[in-house]
């Protein structure tokens, strides 16, 4: 019988889980192993598990089940697609009964006889693949959706609907922002909302590749197309055929390359390196940068008719520092996050450390505050974080003088026009403000 699938074992006893890791390796295709739960969630995330086998107590002398089944609630609510066969050595009715009301598959007693203990995870990954089918739109199974938050700033909301509306589709997305405002995770929601999500969003970091290597990562190429080819390679436009491709920093695409991208666009087909005859594709690009591409076409650095086929919806993120009103909800959410991984549930926020928080410029926009909450987690040895866990930065942003609230929207308004090549339409809806509203205020200004 062919191996398939994935397992997942979780268990504080080493030596149980190279035994079931070793006695499961002939059934599944995949199996993977963890000492301690903490790292349950993220870990899920990233090797997308069809079957998890949870060990119910993981701290000695405690033996009432209920750190596994609060693990099996964790995964049932982010992850309900997955079967959970609890495991314990204790023979308890009762908890296995609850265990299963609580959405556990099944429920194995250590020691655990090999035959059923198989036969049990067979079955589970069999009810999984019977679940996906069923589904009108499952979860794709290689990557696990993580919430967006969209927090309560007016400008994230506008951004909300017009994610919404367009998402759908398959129009090419331009997303752009400051470092660390969540472009990434800006691709991923909409990549989730969208009919592709069957499949995995293929992500590329342009700003991480040698430019030697740009043509082959983006179109692959055949064995002995060049030096060092001694195996054929399929390029991330081939790989995400079917899905959506998200390229990171595409301001940093080479320019001699930029033409090949726009063919590639323009044809939906690829020619690998070594390869005379083009490979068909079907893509929705989401493309992310923090440069201003407006500025790199007028330096002739970024193709003009590109910057049109890549950003049929533009949506720019505002920094953290312009949406205070979310700092706060974002770094509990943060805190419940880490204390949960070390294993410290139900830290609070204390006031000063929350005046503490907004207080700052957050010039690494989310990034940063995710970075900061993470180390007030760890240094936290109470059940408060106070404003002496939390370590900030000075700000690195050159101080400008005070402007006047209309020399902030005349700059504003101009700043937008030059990002939308003065498509007049696109800067009304990017401002939230219609044509004739926008009309006045260009005549008013003198722009």
């Amino acid at each position: 019988m062919a191996k398939a699938g994935k397992l997942l074992i979780v268990d504080d006893n080493r030596s149980i889980l190279s035994a079931v890791k070793l006695l499961t390796e002939g059934i599944f295709a995949e199996v993977t192993t963890l000492p301690s739960p903490n790292s349950l969630i993220t870990t899920i995330h990233s090797f997308a598990p069809d079957v998890v086998l949870l060990d119910m107590n993981f701290h000695a002398g405690i033996n009432t089940g209920n750190e596994g089944i609060y693990w099996l609630r964790e995964v049932q609510q982010k992850y309900p697609e997955i079967k959970v066969v609890l495991f314990t050595a204790y023979a308890d009715i009762e908890l296995a009964v609850k265990a299963m009301k609580e959405g556990a598959f099944d429920f194995v007693v250590k020691p655990w006889d090999n035959a059923k203990l198989i036969a049990t995870l067979q079955n589970a990954y069999k009810a999984t693949k019977e679940k996906t089918k069923k589904s009108a739109k499952p979860a794709p199974a290689t990557e696990n959706r993580v919430e967006m938050y969209w927090g309560e700033s007016a400008e994230m909301k506008r951004i909300r609907k017009v994610v919404e509306h367009v998402a759908t589709t398959d129009a090419n997305i331009l997303i752009t922002g400051e470092n660390g405002t969540g472009k990434e995770m800006m691709a991923r929601e909409i990549h989730c909302l969208s009919a592709r999500c069957r499949k995995t969003m293929v992500s590329i970091d342009m700003g991480a590749i040698p430019e030697t290597l740009f043509e082959s990562e983006l179109f692959g190429h055949k064995k002995g197309a060049f030096t060092d080819a001694h195996t054929d390679r399929e390029g991330k436009f081939l790989t995400a055929s079917g899905s959506t491709l998200f390229m990171d920093e595409i301001g940093n695409l080479p320019l001699h390359l930029q033409v090949k991208m726009l063919s590639a666009l323009q044809n939906r087909a690829v020619t690998p390196l070594g390869m005379n005859e083009a490979q068909p594709i079907d893509i929705r690009l989401i493309s992310a940068t923090n440069r201003d591409l407006h500025e790199a076409v007028a330096k002739g650095e970024f193709r003009q008719d590109l910057l049109f086929r890549i950003n049929t919806i533009q949506i720019h993120i505002p920094p953290l520092r312009s949406r205070k009103e979310d700092i706060v909800p974002l770094a509990e959410r943060f805190i419940e996050h880490y204390g949960k991984k070390y294993n410290k549930v139900g830290l609070l926020l204390q006031g000063e450390a929350a005046e503490k928080l907004m207080a700052h410029s957050w010039d690494g926009n989310i990034r940063e505050l995710q970075n900061a909450i993470e180390k007030a987690v760890i240094m936290c040895d109470g059940d408060m974080i106070a404003p002496d866990h939390i370590e900030l930065h000075a700000a690195t942003r050159p101080v400008t003088e005070t402007q006047t609230l209309e020399e902030m929207e005349r700059q504003l308004i101009a700043n937008t026009i030059e990002q939308c090549g003065g498509n007049l339409s696109q800067v009304a809806q990017q401002l939230d403000i219609t044509r004739q509203t926008l009309y006045n205020k260009i005549k008013r200004y003198g722009l």
